[in-house]
């Protein structure tokens, strides 16, 4: 079973994505800086596709597999920790 995005919405700290199976994910918006600064008709913009989510204006894609393991922005690099 392939599991995708069905709805998403945000909050002032929170993107909460719908999954087909029931579920609801709350993703904290500091994991995708884009979207943390991006305006709510921005985020409001978003493609619902079988594999992910998609903002043509903001140049962000988001995988829902990516997101079933806790998998934030790959675009910036995060400091190692010793």
């Amino acid at each position: 079973m392939s599991i995708s995005a069905t709805d998403i919405r945000f909050d002032d700290h929170t993107m909460w994505v719908s999954l087909t199976d029931g579920r609801t994910l709350g993703v904290p918006l500091a994991w995708f800086p884009r979207l943390l600064h991006a305006t709510p008709a921005e985020r409001a913009q978003c493609e619902i596709s079988p594999m992910g989510l998609h903002w043509e204006a903001l140049d962000e894609d988001i995988s829902i597999a990516g997101l079933l393991v806790g998998r934030g922005d790959q675009t910036h690099k995060r400091p190692k920790v010793a």
